[in-house]
């Protein structure tokens, strides 16, 4: 059974740092692009950042860049994302997902992933 299992959210004050952990099950990760997104109460799913299978290439949304690092452990079949200086605004369902892709490059768009977590809520507040 093909699964993505997410997990490391909780609450946090702000500045804090979280690691969330997306760990696949039934399939190899090593030939699937990953991405990580998110969804705030009453706001479309967006997405986080992502990495291609080779792990050679990443992107993530302009408000995260410098704060959040995403990174994959093959060997453990198990991706990470590094949240750092976490605001308030942080505060969502943060989901991992999973697509067969050689592409030297990865899209955050949540349409284009095919295995998806059940997500892992992350709250940031004093």
């Amino acid at each position: 059974q093909v699964q993505l299992v997410e997990s490391g959210g909780g609450l946090v004050q702000p500045g804090g740092s979280l690691r969330l952990s997306c760990a696949a099950s039934g399939f190899t990760l090593d030939y699937y692009a990953i991405g990580w997104f998110r969804q705030a109460p009453g706001k479309e799913r967006e997405g986080v950042s992502c990495m291609t299978s080779s792990g050679s290439s990443t992107n993530y949304a302009n408000s995260k860049k410098g704060r959040f690092t995403i990174s994959r452990d093959n060997a453990k079949n198990t991706v990470y994302l590094q949240m750092n200086s976490l605001k308030p605004e942080d505060t969502a369902v943060y989901y991992c997902a999973a697509v067969i892709s050689v592409r030297a490059m990865c899209f955050m768009i949540p349409g284009m992933y095919d295995y998806w977590g059940q997500g892992t809520q992350v709250t940031v507040s004093s």
